[in-house]
């Protein structure tokens, strides 16, 4: 489960069963967890988040999503998938 991101008490990661799906990440805080598409960026999965919190993380994840892919690539490129 590598994590890509920590910001503002979020943690976001990959799955390594999961690189076989088109990208995305999850994200997590305080036990809850929501899963994001990055192309684009579409929530999957709201994980008992806020509106409030969706928002935020949609926010971040536009800021960082060409290096969230760029480390999707890199995990997929590591298991021989990409």
């Amino acid at each position: 489960m590598p994590v890509v991101l920590r910001i503002k008490g979020y943690k976001f990661w990959f799955y390594e069963a999961d690189l076989d799906e088109p990208p995305h990440v999850h994200v997590g805080k305080d036990e809850k967890e929501a899963k994001y598409w990055l192309t684009p960026i579409i929530l999957a999965r709201t994980g008992r988040f806020r509106q409030q919190e969706l928002s935020e993380i949609e926010r971040i994840l536009t800021a960082y999503s060409a290096d969230i892919l760029v480390a999707w690539r890199k995990e997929q490129e590591k298991r021989g998938r990409f």
